[in-house]
């Protein structure tokens, strides 16, 4: 409730500081898995914050008679809405991850061993994969850019193929 008030105040989106988080993943996600998640996470978030407010706006179910009365409230069709974009997100979520398990069966059984570049958030870890690979992957200046792991094959300098792995953070 003061967060609406705020906005209306302010005529200006506030945001707490899960909301802050969920928008910046949101903007940075880049594969359909990362989008996905970040879809789930602020419909989970909305779930959790919807406001009782609503409760006194009824719906008429119908019927005749003494058979009618009141029907589902505001806040109930809300939840039952959320419910159903959270069921349908989650199966396209697991959907995506059986193809990654395919694909990352597919690699295991590739001889080439896996490097993975790691360091602290904001250390140039996508900077350092783009001059490996040739890689486009976005490599800025700024918290939580590489929201999804990318992989490539490269050769190391006496000539072992190996897949180099951009890492989250």
């Amino acid at each position: 409730v003061q967060q609406r008030n705020l906005e209306k105040e302010l005529n200006a989106k506030v945001l707490d500081r899960t909301g802050l988080i969920l928008e910046i993943f949101g903007e940075r996600a880049r594969t359909k898995e990362g989008t996905l998640q970040v879809d789930l996470a602020h419909l989970n978030y909305q779930k959790g914050r919807l406001v009782r407010s609503w409760t006194h706006l009824e719906r008429q179910r119908g019927g005749a008679g003494f058979l009618g009365g009141p029907g589902e409230t505001q806040i109930e069709s809300d939840r039952r809405v959320l419910q159903d974009k959270i069921n349908k997100l989650k199966h396209e979520l697991e959907t995506v991850r059986r193809t990654r398990d395919l694909h990352r069966a597919k690699r295991k059984k590739v001889p080439f061993p896996v490097v993975a570049i790691v360091g602290y958030t904001n250390a140039g870890k996508s900077t350092l994969f783009n001059r490996l690979t040739g890689a486009g992957v976005l490599a800025e200046d700024m918290l939580f850019a590489t929201l999804d792991p990318t992989l490539r094959r490269v050769r190391l300098p006496h000539g072992t193929p190996v897949i180099l792995s951009d890492t989250v953070g």
